[in-house]
């Protein structure tokens, strides 16, 4: 779980929530929820937590006790909402670190990020449904359902949904870097 990790991450770091609540701007309260799974964090959040513990976002998610074989469900894996405006992930792999696949949905408008961003990690994104455009450098790419793209996501890259319907796509990441 999620929480449980995070908590360990700052005990390790021996910080207190308010220590964490002071480096990240985010409230005691809303550190606590996380920690206890009451709530589940943004993107943005989880980005501001990576940072205090000095680790990729990653690294958040690892779990060095995973099963060799892990079954995902609809309605019972993790979810990193983002707000309005931003990506939401769905999380399918157990989070082992060797590789990592979000389902992602994008609402008509909605962008993975503010802005361009590039991290050390391979990229695999394949369309679901509706239409996606991956912006790679200057370069925009535009995929529909059953499209695929591969890159090397040293490249600072984004994805957005500039059409008027929904759109899902499943994301891989090796090694695991969102």
């Amino acid at each position: 779980m999620l929480g449980d990790r995070l908590r360990l991450m700052r005990r390790e770091h021996k910080l207190t929530l308010r220590q964490v609540a002071d480096a990240t701007g985010l409230s005691v309260a809303l550190l606590s929820q996380i920690e206890t799974g009451k709530t589940d964090p943004s993107v943005t959040t989880l980005r501001k937590l990576a940072q205090v513990f000095e680790e990729d976002m990653a690294a958040l998610f690892r779990n060095p006790d995973a099963p060799a074989v892990h079954v995902s469900r609809p309605g019972e894996r993790f979810r990193m909402v983002a707000p309005a405006g931003l990506i939401t992930y769905e999380r399918v792999t157990p989070g082992r670190g060797d590789f990592e696949v979000l389902r992602a949905d994008l609402a008509p408008g909605d962008v993975s990020s503010e802005q361009l961003w590039a991290h050390a990690s391979v990229e695999c994104i394949y369309v679901l449904a509706g239409e996606v455009v991956v912006s790679i450098g200057t370069q925009d790419h535009v995929l529909g359902a059953g499209d695929a793209i591969t890159f090397d996501s040293r490249e600072p890259h984004r994805y957005r949904n500039d059409s008027d319907a929904p759109a899902s796509f499943l994301l891989t990441v090796s090694p695991p870097t969102p």
